[in-house]
Formats: structure tokens, C-alpha cells, sequence
């Protein structure tokens, strides 16, 4: 088969994908209504975005060119036991919803990680908020990094040129736009990444005759693996490191995640929220499983064949776009759509992180920095600025990216580092009422260098060639040529992924555990701490900061409690947000066509009275 490369009409639909998310962005700072000019427009769309925009924006942010591309070429290499981690989705929606969703509601706060100060301390925001800011900064160049690779194979085009002139789109729309262009951009961006993927699959199955043959033929390659129960943690992926521990990696990604909280928070209400959690959650189960699949649609057509070993590509994450290339290389549109996707969802995922980044550090670390208020004015000013410069050090960063080795697996087990400790601080304090700042704070330090050290040591390892990653077997015997034999780096039906060698248990751990490990660790150390500090009295901690699920459980709240104490800043910010709603309010009238908004408007200046 030849693969074919971009033509001008593939270059033109990737242009438009990139130019209309600029006019959104141009849209949204200019022409509409409410102009992107104020904390509570810019960060939070004004509370008035809706649940469609809401969850289309949710699933782009949490489906990135990593995993369009990854996800595919994980099960053509090591086979389909990973697709079971959709498994854990539901639940983590229930999680988000019942538990985490209700306190940060209540509390209408712009930063997670505000909730961190009210609930213990400055401090231990502050640490929150530094780890979040590391693990963004090193997960955008990399989501940047791998679609524009991917994008060089299919147009011959050198990364160092396309990946600035995307990246600055995105800085563009997003720092003139605000919340309401990132939600909207990524809407399209994920009805591309959609129809790109349901096409190509579609496509590649009818060529293969039928979705029997490729289960077919996927099952003679022993790529079909579902229920791998082996309980032996160091195996890679088994049913339970990919349900259990990928809870725990999903859980923290979604309920603490600034992205996330940011975006339901600009919902009208908490039930329109909770649907919106249960809208991603289908978008997304639906987009992995359409992944996961694609996986299968390119060994079947490869299975005789497999272009790393010929060496038509350098890496497994090509596969995808090669295999795109390979068979719908000829259909007029179809790859430049199908790459605007894979860009599209690299996009999203960059325009939330810098969008999140920018809450932030703004309202985290610059807002407290100041003695005195800082007006709307220069809010935004700072906010637009933060924005261009964060996205300017990720461009620089994804220069640095091909030069590191590999990056993309080191950033999946940096994320389980971050992710581990930040989710421990929020569960101690949702759920653990005795634990103090000082546990907390020192919980959160040790969870993150104890996952750190076992992460890294994990990858010296692997450097040195004492763990061994086993894929599934390969062949080229069906290739036209001279190739005479076959490859096979695994025997059939061998569940061993990882070398059993001396190697310290803990860094031949599977990294799905990473997380729950970090959750451990920071609850049980800040648990220990707290006991040999003095801890909280139970009763002295407000029932606002606790997830309701306890309450019942809990003494009875002493008289002297008082309400999570609010800043002066974070007093003014609420109160030019309800004059603003009210002021909305008045503006729209009492038309039939305005009743409902109104009346979720009104509801939501009580629910801010009631929090000052």
C-alpha cells in the first residue's frame, strides 16, 4: 500500500478547523454582550453557559491528541485489556457528583484550590496550587507535542514550523476569549474529533469486511483481553489496575481538577452540573471505546504486515496516522478532517490548561500578593498576560520535548505523582474533619516525593534494561518484498508484561497505581501528623467544608463554628458578581422568552447572598 500525503484541500479544512476558533475567540472579546472584561466573565463565563458547551467542552479537555493517538496504538501493541478502564468512568461521575460537586457548589469558589485555605490553611493552598501548576506546565507541551508529530508524518512539514503557528492560535482565541471561547472552540474541536474517528474506523472496518473479521482476526493475534485477573501488581495492565487503579487516576484528573470544577461552577445550578458530569461521562466512554477500537481496525489490516518493524514508522504512536494516510489517503478531505481532530482535541486540551492555569495563578498567587483590591480592569489585563506568557513557555517547551526520550510514558507517571497528593488533600479534607494543616501540608509533600521517587526509579529501570515491557506478537510475512520471517516479541497468549528480575518491588509497579498509592500515603501521614499535633476539634469545623455524604456522622456542630471565613478580596470579587447578575436580571426584563433565565439568575444572587 503507498501512503499518500496531504493535498490542498486537506491543508484547507486544517485551516478552517484553526481559523474558526479564532473567530470564536475574536467573537466572545468583541461582539457579544457580555465582553470577556471582567474575573467573572473571563474565568467563569458569568454563570450562564449552558449544559451542551458545558460537556462538549469537558470531554475535549480530557480526551487529548495523546489519547486519540495512544489509545490506538496501546492495543495494537500490548492488546485490549485497557479498554476495561472505561469501566471506572461511571463510577468516578457518581463520585464527583454525590461527593466532591455539592461542597465546591456551596462554597461558589473560582479556585479549587481556595478550598484548600478555607478548610486549613494558606499554605496548604498554596502547595496545592504549585503542584497543579508543574503537572500543567509539563502535560501541555507534551499534548502539543504528539499531534504535531503526527501531523509532520502525514505533510512532510517539520514540527518546528506548525507547532508555533498552532500554538499561538490557541493562545489567541484563548486570551482574548476567555471561558466562553475555550467552551465553545472545544465544542467544535469535539465534534471534529468525533466524525474523525467514526468515519476512519467505519471506513477501515467495511475495507476489512465486517466487524467480525477484525474481532476475528484481532483473536488470532491474542490481541483480546478482557478479564485479566492476576491480583500481581507489578503486571502492567490487569482488570484490576486498569478499573481500580484507574478510579483513582480518573478521580483525581476530574473532581479536583481545576479544568473541571472551573467549568461546572459556570453552570446556572448544582443539578444542571451533575447532569453535565454525566454528560462527559457518556461522551467520553463513547470516544475511548471508539479509540480502543480503532486500535483493532489497524492491526487487523496490519496484521501481516507491521509497518514498525519494515520500518515505515520510527514510533508506535504513528500508527494511527499512518494508517489513515494508508487507506483514506485518496478520499478528497478526509485526512486533513481527521487531523483537524486529532489537533482539535491537543487544542482543547491546551486552551483549558491555560485557561485553568490562569485562574490559578491569578486568584492563588498574584490576588493575595496584593495589599489592596485589584479593580476589573487590571484583573483582566493580568489574567490576558498570564495567558500569553504561560503559552509562550509551552511553545518553548515543546522544542524540548523530542529531545528527552521518552517523554509521553515519564508524563503519565509524573501525572499519577501530582494527581496521588492533590487528591489525598481534598479527601482528607472532605472527609477527615480531625486532620489538621500542619498533616495536611506535610501528607501532601511526602505523597508527592515518595510517588516521585518510585516514578523515577521506575524509569532509571527501564532505562537500564531491568524491566522489560513485552508486547503482543507481530508480523511481516504477508509484506510485499523480500521479508522472509516473522517477529514476535511475545509467545502467544503470555500475560507476562513486565520482567521478573531483582528489581525493587516498587518500581516494577504498575503505574495505574501510582495514584492510589499517593492518596495513601498523603492520608495516612497526614492522619499520623495530626494525631502528634494537636488535631481538629469536629466539631470546630463547618459543615460547608465537609462532603454532605458524612454529615450525619458527625457531632453535633459547636455554636461557635462559623461559616469558611471568605478574604476581603474574595468578598469584593462575590459581590460585583451578584450586582452583575442583578443587573443582567433588570436588563433582560420580563418577557416570556427571558422567564427562565431570570429565574436562574435570581436563584443564583441568593445562593451568593447566602454565602457572604
Amino acid at each position: 500500500m503507498t501512503v499518500v500525503y496531504f493535498d490542498w484541500l486537506d491543508y484547507l479544512v486544517f485551516g478552517m478547523m484553526l481559523f474558526l476558533s479564532v473567530l470564536i475567540g475574536v467573537y466572545y472579546a468583541f461582539f457579544a454582550k457580555q465582553k470577556q472584561n471582567t474575573t467573572a466573565e473571563y474565568l467563569m463565563g458569568g454563570k450562564t453557559m449552558g449544559m451542551f458547551p458545558i460537556s462538549m467542552s469537558l470531554i475535549a479537555s480530557y480526551i487529548s491528541g495523546i489519547s486519540l493517538l495512544g489509545i490506538p496504538a496501546e492495543m495494537y501493541t500490548y492488546g485490549t485489556q485497557l479498554w476495561s478502564a472505561v469501566l471506572s468512568e461511571w463510577a468516578v461521575s457518581l463520585t464527583i457528583a454525590v461527593i466532591y460537586l455539592p461542597v465546591f457548589y456551596n462554597l461558589q469558589i473560582t479556585s479549587t484550590y481556595e478550598y484548600l485555605k478555607l478548610r486549613f490553611n494558606q499554605n496548604v493552598r498554596l502547595l496545592g496550587s504549585i503542584i497543579f501548576i508543574i503537572k500543567m506546565m509539563l502535560y501541555i507541551p507534551i499534548v502539543i507535542y504528539v499531534p504535531a508529530l503526527a501531523f509532520s508524518q502525514v505533510t512532510g512539514i517539520n514540527l518546528h514550523y506548525i507547532t508555533p503557528i498552532v500554538c499561538i492560535v490557541c493562545i489567541f482565541y484563548t486570551t482574548l476569549g476567555g471561558l466562553k471561547a475555550v467552551v465553545w472552540t472545544d465544542t467544535l474541536q469535539t465534534v471534529l474529533m468525533y466524525f474523525g474517528v467514526v468515519f476512519v474506523l467505519a471506513y477501515g472496518t467495511w475495507r476489512l469486511g465486517g466487524i467480525g473479521n477484525v474481532i476475528n482476526i484481532n483473536k488470532e493475534g491474542d490481541r483480546l483481553e478482557f478479564f485479566n485477573m492476576d491480583p500481581d501488581l507489578t503486571i502492567r495492565h490487569t482488570f484490576w489496575s486498569t478499573v481500580i487503579g484507574n478510579y483513582f487516576a480518573w478521580l483525581a484528573s476530574c473532581s479536583v481538577n481545576q479544568a473541571m470544577v472551573q467549568r461546572c461552577l459556570a453552570l446556572s445550578s448544582l443539578k444542571r452540573a451533575r447532569i453535565t458530569v454525566f454528560i462527559m461521562a457518556g461522551g467520553i466512554f463513547i470516544l475511548v471505546s471508539l479509540c480502543c477500537y480503532t486500535g483493532l481496525v489497524i492491526y487487523a489490516t496490519f496484521a501481516t504486515c507491521d509497518p514498525l518493524t519494515t520500518g515505515a514508522i520510527r514510533k508506535n504512536d504513528q500508527l494511527l496516522p499512518y494508517f489513515v494516510m494508508t487507506i483514506t489517503g485518496s478520499i478528497p478531505a478526509l485526512p486533513g478532517i481527521f487531523m483537524s481532530g486529532v489537533f482539535s482535541a491537543a487544542l482543547s486540551s491546551m486552551s483549558t490548561g491555560l485557561n485553568s492555569l490562569c485562574g490559578v495563578i491569578f486568584e492563588d498567587l498574584i490576588r493575595p500578593a496584593y495589599n489592596k483590591p485589584i479593580s476589573e480592569k487590571t484583573a483582566s489585563f493580568i489574567m490576558k498576560v498570564i495567558v500569553v506568557v504561560i503559552g509562550a513557555i509551552c511553545v518553548a517547551l515543546v522544542f524540548l520535548v523530542e529531545h528527552m526520550g521518552a517523554l509521553i510514558q515519564a508524563g503519565k507517571s509524573l501525572a499519577g505523582i501530582t494527581a496521588g497528593s492533590l487528591l489525598g488533600l481534598f479527601s482528607m479534607g472532605l472527609f477527615l474533619p480531625w486532620i489538621n494543616a500542619t498533616g495536611a501540608l506535610v501528607g501532601g509533600i511526602c505523597s508527592t516525593l515518595f510517588v516521585g521517587w518510585i516514578s523515577l526509579g521506575t524509569q532509571a529501570a527501564m532505562m537500564r534494561g531491568e524491566i522489560v515491557i513485552i508486547p503482543k506478537p507481530t508480523s511481516i510475512e504477508g509484506c510485499p518484498g523480500n521479508f522472509s520471517f516473522t517477529t514476535t516479541t511475545s509467545t502467544p497468549h503470555s500475560t507476562v508484561e513486565f520482567d521478573r528480575s531483582g528489581t525493587f518491588f516498587l518500581y516494577r509497579l504498575s503505574y495505574l497505581y501510582y495514584t492510589l498509592v499517593g492518596v495513601i500515603v498523603s492520608i495516612l501521614v497526614g492522619a499520623i501528623v495530626s494525631y502528634f499535633t494537636q488535631p481538629n476539634d469536629p466539631a470546630m469545623v463547618h459543615r460547608d467544608l465537609m462532603t454532605p455524604i458524612i454529615h450525619r456522622w458527625l457531632p453535633e456542630q459547636h455554636p461557635l463554628c462559623q461559616r469558611p471565613r471568605f478574604t476581603q478580596h474574595d468578598i469584593e470579587l462575590h459581590a460585583r458578581e451578584i450586582n452583575e447578575l442583578r443587573a443582567r436580571v433588570a436588563a433582560a426584563g420580563v418577557g416570556a422568552g427571558n422567564t427562565k433565565r431570570n429565574s436562574r439568575d435570581r436563584d443564583h444572587v441568593t445562593q451568593r447572598n447566602n454565602n457572604l
